[in-house]
């Protein structure tokens, strides 16, 4: 018999799970049973981690999304020069996508037909931005990097959308070299006379 789970670890598990289930049948079509079973736990044991089949849609939501920010912040964080932490965040994005599809399409999907779930989904996109804006070194107002930083994030979702949908099999490191090329490109001429 495998040994108990800690509540953290159990509830790290149900998330995974439900990433899966959710991904697969939609969150309409999914049922608090459906993700029960899959995990091989009772319903009983998924309740006392989340008291709602929409509270466990918005923990996962969140989940998803603090890993995508958290893998983007490393690896551009970790860059010598401004391009290449253009190019190692968007690589960072782009594997996520690449790695965990179910992931994206949990996060850019279906949800955003419900309010409460398109304000989550806005709260990872706002994160993202905002992880991104203080890395644009440019001699520009803190409004112009945001607003930048959005359209970064933009530049990433539409890539990955079409990549997604056409079940694309790509290579991140490519993918993100050609479109922090584009990216960088723009952010290297900020400030300079036109």
């Amino acid at each position: 018999m495998p040994p108990r789970l800690s509540a953290s670890a159990r509830r790290e598990q149900l998330l995974d799970v439900a990433l899966e289930v959710f991904a697969g049948q939609g969150y309409h079509g999914t049922s608090m049973n459906d993700v029960a079973d899959a995990a091989g736990v009772t319903k009983p044991v998924l309740y006392q981690h989340f008291e709602s089949k929409r509270e466990l849609y918005l923990a996962l939501l969140e989940a998803v999304g603090s890993r995508l920010i958290t893998a983007i912040s490393k690896a551009a964080g970790e860059a010598p020069d401004g391009k290449a932490q253009t190019e190692r965040g968007f690589e960072a994005f782009f594997r996520w996508v690449h790695d965990d599809r179910d992931a994206f399409r949990l996060v850019f999907g279906s949800g955003r037909r419900d309010e409460e779930f398109a304000e989550a989904v806005a709260k990872v996109e706002d994160a993202s931005a905002e992880a991104i804006a203080p890395l644009i070194a440019a001699n520009i107002d803190l409004e112009h990097q945001r607003t930048l930083a959005y359209g970064l994030v933009g530049l990433a979702e539409g890539v990955s959308r079409r990549l997604v949908a056409d079940d694309a099999d790509f290579d991140p490191e490519v993918v993100a070299r050609q479109v922090s090329d584009l990216a960088w490109a723009g952010l290297r001429a900020l400030g300079r006379p036109a």
